[in-house]
């Protein structure tokens, strides 16, 4: 299909409040266009312009199985020509949602139960935290309501979800964080860390301060912690060594749940299916989005733990149906959509191909960046990773905020045919390929983003800063 290019973008400009985009320079034109983007295939993309791009993020970490799968909008097809639409209530269901629910359950870490279906990685969090107090008001603990999440952490930007995450521009203007909602430490090493302090001993500390919140709120009042196996958009950061295994021992000692929000980690990203099953988590509730059908249809679930499904059962005689429900829960197209992708992810292995990828990924990241003189730290699990820019790499000292080290790297790659994303909370260029993605591929990305710092080192230099 033709487009006129310059209509489209007048369009846009006038009629679309675009997340995260500064409102009053977007519509002055003090952002150029906007980027419009038509068709895509394996990890590119392409705009009306016939610019390609490698998409070194996936969208925003979701298009796992990569663009153009036909296999999976074959599957949408059949199902909207088939049944385009029908609710789940009262017990309504479609072959689609019942096969997927059950592949999720016995798929997921931890010992699951039943799925609940919405759109989003952030209303699935909404259900979480609902469940959370369901669950202690069904058994007798009114007060256990408290949901404790961690500076840094990201869990969605509608309100309760907003509230979890640790970001204060998530917060800031929007009356945000509600307070059932309080934040402890963020688990990052290289920044944490007190001098000498190794990862095990900095994990203890976490652990120690996190026991001590509860503690101070009451046990009686703190009903659960949500966390992300590896932070995501809070800088893109695997936990330090022995810090799951310290952090559930104090959630068991209090009696309190454990989400583990799996909305990027879910499907293959970090190596294993499953972000809790490559760090030994047992969570009692999680949370998928994303992944789940690889950003092809809009699809999220809250799949629920044995444990608590057994309160909410046992209570309904009590307290009669189970009051919650979107619209669009169970969608029998997402469903479709769902299990066309996790075909594909199962039957070519995509954690696999995360696990031996990513680990050369990591290789060439740490190869090419590691000792450069901006770079304070390279990391990153599977295919996601972080390269962060400092002024000062031996005394850890931040560039001045003003510079826009991070989001400068992030520009000069995209200039030169690559998306890697400028990081929230320091100056971080950030990956998340898809999870097709080849060793050749990871030498395209790895390239192209290391001629992007090196000419912003240059620019540095012009401008007279020391590095």
């Amino acid at each position: 299909m033709t487009i006129n290019i310059k209509d489209i973008a007048e369009k846009d400009r006038n009629s679309v409040l675009h997340p995260f985009t500064q409102l009053k320079d977007f519509a002055a034109g003090k952002l150029g266009e906007p980027t419009i983007v038509e068709t895509g295939r394996g990890i590119r993309i392409q705009d009306a312009h016939g610019n390609q791009l490698i998409d070194g993020f996936a969208g925003l970490y979701c298009v796992n199985v990569g663009y153009g799968r036909t296999e999976v909008a074959e599957a949408i097809s059949r199902q909207a020509y088939c049944l385009a639409y029908y609710h789940s209530y009262a017990a309504h269901t479609t072959s689609e949602l019942a096969m997927l629910s059950d592949r999720l359950v016995k798929m997921a870490p931890g010992k699951m139960s039943k799925v609940f279906y919405g759109l989003s990685g952030s209303d699935a969090n909404e259900t979480q935290a609902k469940l959370v107090w369901y669950y202690n008001n069904l058994r007798g603990k009114p007060t256990k309501k408290k949901i404790i999440s961690r500076e840094r952490g990201y869990h969605g930007c509608s309100v309760v979800s907003g509230s979890m995450t640790g970001m204060s521009f998530y917060h800031d203007h929007m009356d945000l964080p509600l307070p059932q909602i309080d934040h402890t430490g963020v688990p990052h090493h290289y920044w944490g860390a007190n001098p000498g302090e190794n990862e095990g001993e900095f994990s203890a500390r976490r652990a120690a301060e996190l026991n001590e919140m509860i503690e101070t709120l009451g046990p009686d009042n703190v009903g659960a912690f949500i966390a992300e196996p590896v932070l995501g958009t809070g800088g893109i950061t695997p936990p330090p060594e022995g810090y799951w295994e310290a952090i559930q021992a104090v959630l068991k000692k209090h009696d309190v749940l454990l989400i583990a929000d799996e909305v990027i980690t879910g499907f293959g990203r970090t190596g294993s299916m499953f972000g809790s099953q490559h760090y030994g988590i047992e969570p009692d509730l999680v949370t998928v989005a994303k992944g789940l059908t690889s950003a092809y249809f809009p699809l999220s679930a809250a799949i629920v733990g044995e444990k608590v499904y057994k309160v909410l059962e046992e209570g309904a005689d009590r307290v009669g149906a189970f009051s919650h429900g979107y619209t669009y829960s169970g969608h029998p197209i997402g469903a479709a959509a769902a299990n066309a992708v996790l075909d594909i992810v199962e039957k070519e292995d995509l954690p696999g191909n995360a696990r031996e990828v990513g680990a050369y990924f990591q290789a060439q990241l740490k190869q090419k960046f590691g000792q450069l003189p901006i770079v304070g730290e390279v990391r990153g699990v599977g295919l996601m990773g972080a390269v962060e820019f400092v002024r000062d790499r031996e005394n850890k000292k931040r560039f001045d905020s003003s510079l826009k080290v991070g989001a400068r790297a992030s520009k000069a790659a995209r200039d030169r045919g690559l998306i890697a994303r400028a990081m929230p909370h320091g100056d971080i260029l950030g990956f998340a390929p898809p999870l097709i993605t080849t060793k050749e591929e990871i030498d395209e990305i790895v390239s192209i983003a290391e001629k992007a710092v090196r000419s912003v080192m240059d620019e540095l230099v012009r401008d007279g800063q020391k590095i």
